[in-house]
């Protein structure tokens, strides 16, 4: 069977491409979707890519991502900076996480350099734009063996 990655995306995120793009860039989630996919194909893994602007959602798929997944990319957007109820699902979660932010977050806004998820993660991308998701894909690869 191949193994699954859940890419994971919070609040906001589905106005990729058209919300402030001269922080985010103009590529969309469908964008960033069909690359790791792509990615994906080629180191021999499957992608599900699901956004939601609500904690708790996010929250069932990592509990779902327990039986279903074998790794977690997750940019949790502002529930990066506020959300101890994502972190404890994360710490549920058995395989490698990765957390993604398509800014530069330590360039940004004071209350934008803290991370409860950073807590979980194997690893963070930061400032690498939507490119960030593709790094991501090609490092859980890797950890994946």
């Amino acid at each position: 069977m191949t193994p699954m990655i859940y890419i994971l995306n919070g609040p906001n995120l589905n106005l990729l491409g058209r919300r402030q793009p001269e922080i985010y860039g103009r590529e969309t989630l469908d964008d960033v979707a069909a690359a790791c996919a792509a990615i994906g194909a080629e180191a021999g893994l499957q992608t599900r890519l699901l956004q939601s602007n609500w904690e708790g959602q996010i929250v069932d798929w990592i509990h779902e991502a327990r039986e279903a997944a074998a790794g977690i990319i997750i940019n949790p957007a502002a529930l990066t900076h506020t959300s101890v109820a994502v972190l404890d699902a994360l710490n549920t979660f058995e395989g490698p996480v990765i957390e993604v932010h398509i800014s530069q977050v330590h360039k940004r806004e004071a209350f934008r350099h803290h991370s409860y998820v950073s807590h979980r993660a194997d690893a963070v991308m930061a400032g690498f734009g939507v490119h960030g998701y593709a790094l991501a894909m090609r490092h859980m690869a890797h950890l994946l063996g």
